[in-house]
C-alpha cells in the first residue's frame, strides 16, 4: 500500500502529486490497467515480446 505523509503546513495538491508520482514508481496504475480485463495468456506472450523487442531497439541506440 502506497502512503505519504502530509506534513502539517503542507498543501493537499503538493501531498497529492507526491503519492501519484509514487504511485506511477511503483507501477501501480500500470498493473491496474493489465488487470482490468482479462488477457489470454497468447496475448500476455505477444504483449511481452513485442516490449522486450522495442527494449533491445533502444538498448542498441
Amino acid at each position: 500500500m502506497t502512503k505519504v505523509r502530509v506534513k502539517s503546513d503542507e498543501p493537499f495538491e503538493k501531498a497529492l502529486r507526491r503519492f501519484k508520482k509514487k504511485c506511477n514508481k511503483e507501477g501501480l496504475m500500470q498493473r491496474l490497467k493489465e488487470v482490468k480485463y482479462y488477457e489470454k495468456p497468447s496475448e500476455q506472450r505477444r504483449r511481452r515480446l513485442a516490449k522486450a523487442v522495442a527494449r533491445a531497439v533502444l538498448d542498441e541506440m
